[in-house]
């Protein structure tokens, strides 16, 4: 089943800075056949729903691995049946 998220990560107890491992989130998500989207608050997903599934599960994974000690993750998931969700069709025209 295709689909489209929007997820965010948010690591705590890092220091201020949570670049490092935002930047690792995104590399990990490339991983994956995807479209991404990053944006100033999160990333935009299309793909496989069970994909986007097993990526959430892994930066999970890999981040507390690497130390992260606590992560909070927002996941908002789009399937439709009536048509393909694409990011694309999500934007507004001017």
């Amino acid at each position: 089943m295709y689909a489209t998220a929007e997820f965010q990560v948010v690591p705590i107890g890092t220091g201020v800075s949570v670049r490092r491992e935002i930047a690792r989130v995104i590399e990990l998500l490339g991983e994956y056949d995807f479209i991404v989207e990053t944006h100033a608050s999160g990333t935009n997903i299309e793909g496989e729903l069970a994909d986007i599934l097993a990526a959430v599960t892994r930066v999970h994974e890999v981040l507390h691995r690497e130390g992260t000690v606590r992560l909070v993750s927002y996941l908002k998931l789009e399937t439709r049946t009536d048509k393909l969700p694409t990011l694309a069709g999500k934007r507004l025209l001017a």
